[in-house]
């Protein structure tokens, strides 16, 4: 999604939701839109400018605008996966969702094996993790059902990596994932259906957006 050095919190604040773009934070109070959830900017505070009507063309927007930030990916690559999804014969906002769920950093934060995505992005890039035992730093490689996830036995003996059983433990996993928490692997079992994906997210939207 390109380099944000801005604070990502604003991110959430625009949506008018919480995103949870800042992993364990987002569910304390110190997580900046308990204390703001009004929109950033001068007229964030305005009831009035809240309140206002917004037209089909906005609420396609935010909502394409929201999913893309949840993922973490650049229009371009969005764009790229609304194209695939669009040749399919499957249902094409259902599919979009689906290939953004199998995207490595997104199955590496599902795994419990990153606080977020974000996190779970660094982690990729940084080659901490293989897949079917080879070594991989592309976040956005669609994993598919049989791939088998490990973390690197290298990057095990990390302190990161030794507290995170502990950590993973306490973290569901999706039925279409496996996971073997003391060995720190994982598997895809199969294809992610659209109950499996958690976001509040409204796909029609999105494809309403694109297709105008």
């Amino acid at each position: 999604m390109g380099n944000r050095h801005g604070p990502v919190c604003k991110i959430c604040r625009r949506e008018g939701e919480k995103l949870f773009l800042k992993g364990e934070r987002c569910f304390t109070q110190k997580c900046a839109f308990e204390r703001r959830s009004y929109p950033p900017g001068d007229h964030g505070k305005d009831a009035q400018f809240r309140r206002r009507r917004r037209s089909d063309y906005y609420k396609q927007l935010r909502e394409k605008q929201k999913t893309r930030r949840i993922y973490g990916v650049s229009e371009r690559q969005f764009r790229r996966y609304y194209r695939r999804a669009l040749k399919s014969r499957e249902l094409t906002g259902e599919l979009l969702l689906k290939i953004l769920e199998q995207r490595l950093d997104n199955v590496v934060y599902r795994l419990g094996y990153a606080a977020s995505r974000s996190q779970a992005r660094q982690l990729v890039t940084h080659g901490h993790f293989n897949v079917n035992t080879r070594r991989t730093d592309i976040p956005s490689m669609i994993v598919r059902p049989g791939d088998r996830i490990e973390v690197r036995e290298g990057s095990k003996k990390r302190p990161f990596f030794k507290e995170l059983p502990d950590i993973a433990e306490s973290r569901t996993v999706p039925q279409w994932l496996s996971r073997d928490v003391k060995n720190l692997t994982g598997e895809v079992i199969q294809q992610p259906e659209r109950r499996d994906i958690d976001a509040n997210l409204n796909e029609q939207l999105i494809i309403e957006f694109y297709s105008r």
